[in-house]
């Protein structure tokens, strides 16, 4: 594909008008140059699914080999949870200051270095440590990829092509169930560690060669001929003038931006609301995928109904993103996906009233579920990439997406201890229809007032 990209409107008429971002990417189609990066983009968060899912497929046979007891083994569950935390928090706003390429490079290093020290470690402490350090690259690099791709996006599809690289995570968690099943039995677990590291660092020499760097913050740090040299590969028809500027809004003095200029002035509502959202969607999420299996059981499906049911709560959330995303783009982000929420409720209503029916029905009823729960988390991850302004906006994603990791802990406990006070398992998605609404509800106030203050 060319890396030339049809424009509606021509190229510079003056060599000494300024190019004006993000206008300029928001009036042309994605080209060649744009895809590229996009499915970079798409490989690293397919990679960061593959390790994130692996450990879970590798849990027996790590637990046989090493005669451990599930609560070790949890803790290096959770070990993995606290490295992406770090990395959510603390390491995403550095891209703000050093660079989104730099941050995606180190992390992709870190976590597949990491993730190759772990075929030797001989102790469950060693595991745990190189699973926090593999979560610290993980949450290091995600955010960078998801700002990398809005940047690179035209307005009007930014949330569609957003939900795509994001699907990769979830193709991730197909690619390490089926790896995992060839690669144990005829290699052991540590194998599974052995491919989680060489692709990664295969897709590092593809990334440090293809990988481009953000041009806002190249305008940031003053290195205008690089920004133009960007442009003109979104652009062939740009011509090749020496001293041609790029300016842009967020062309701001290069800094680390700090947590507090996304809770400052009209942020500060909109910012507490959305980590809301992310926090209790990622709740329901890890509850309906740690306790469904539990739930199915006891109702007396087959174990192979168990592993279906699994990967259909992972499907709908990958189909669905290709109905929410250009529904975003053409309709309203906000509007769409606090419909999708709503909806939700609905299914895990019907959810509850489907448990005790015929497999298939079962099935479809998690499919919708999923279209829900897994495909709202995708999307809200699009809404926040929107809802930031460039400068912010690798900061803002990466701690949203931390402060929802800790509904990611507590979920499975809720649903857990509502399992053990001896609540039935309709009421169980009776009360989870609950807090979907609640999300909803919020999407679609933070849509109100984002047109109020458009407006003010």
């Amino acid at each position: 594909m060319s890396d030339t990209a049809s424009s509606p409107t021509p190229a510079l008429s003056d060599p000494q008008d300024p190019l004006k971002l993000p206008g300029f990417i928001d009036r042309r189609r994605p080209g060649g140059f744009q895809l590229r990066t996009m499915l970079l983009c798409g490989l690293v968060m397919l990679l960061d699914g593959f390790d994130t899912q692996a450990i879970n497929y590798m849990a027996p046979a790590i637990t046989r080999d090493w005669d451990m007891s599930k609560g070790t083994m949890s803790t290096i569950f959770s070990a993995a949870l606290v490295g992406l935390m770090i990395g959510y928090l603390l390491l995403a706003p550095l891209s703000d200051k050093f660079g989104h390429k730099r941050l995606v490079l180190a992390g992709v290093a870190v976590f597949s270095l990491s993730t190759l020290a772990s075929v030797w470690v001989q102790t469950p402490d060693q595991l745990m440590a190189m699973r926090v350090i593999t979560g610290i690259g993980l949450g290091a690099a995600t955010p960078s990829t998801i700002a990398l791709t809005a940047e690179y996006s035209p307005k009007r599809l930014r949330a569609s092509l957003v939900l795509a690289i994001y699907c990769g995570f979830s193709l991730g968690f197909v690619v390490a169930n089926y790896a995992a099943d060839w690669l144990i039995p005829a290699h052991g677990w540590r194998s599974v560690f052995a491919a989680g590291a060489v692709l990664p660092l295969a897709l590092l020499l593809v990334l440090f060669w293809q990988l481009p760097e953000s041009i806002s913050y190249m305008l940031r740090r003053g290195e205008n001929a690089k920004a133009y040299a960007l442009c003109r590969r979104i652009d062939r028809t740009l011509p090749e003038t020496a001293g041609a500027r790029v300016e842009a809004e967020s062309a701001n003095p290069a800094k680390r931006v700090r947590v507090t200029e996304l809770l400052t002035g009209h942020r500060l509502l909109g910012t507490l609301l959305l980590w809301a959202v992310f926090a209790i969607n990622l709740a329901m999420f890890y509850g309906l995928q740690s306790w469904m299996p539990s739930i199915l059981a006891d109702r007396g499906y087959s174990a192979g109904t168990l592993a279906t049911a699994a990967s259909m709560t992972t499907i709908g959330g990958i189909a669905i993103a290709f109905v929410v995303g250009p529904a975003m783009d053409r309709l309203g982000a906000y509007g769409s996906l606090g419909t999708l929420y709503l909806a939700g409720c609905g299914f895990l209503i019907l959810m509850g009233l489907a448990l005790g029916s015929p497999v298939w029905v079962v099935l479809a009823t998690i499919f919708l579920v999923g279209c829900a729960v897994s495909g709202g988390q995708k999307s809200v991850i699009a809404l926040a990439a929107a809802f930031y302004p460039e400068e912010v906006r690798s900061t803002g994603v990466g701690w949203a997406l931390g402060v929802g990791r800790v509904g990611g802990i507590v979920g499975p406990m809720i649903v857990g201890g509502m399992l053990a006070d001896g609540v039935g398992h309709e009421q169980v998605f009776l009360i989870l229809a609950a807090p979907t609404a609640l999300c909803g509800l919020i999407v679609l106030y933070l849509g109100h007032r984002a047109k109020q203050l458009r407006t003010a």
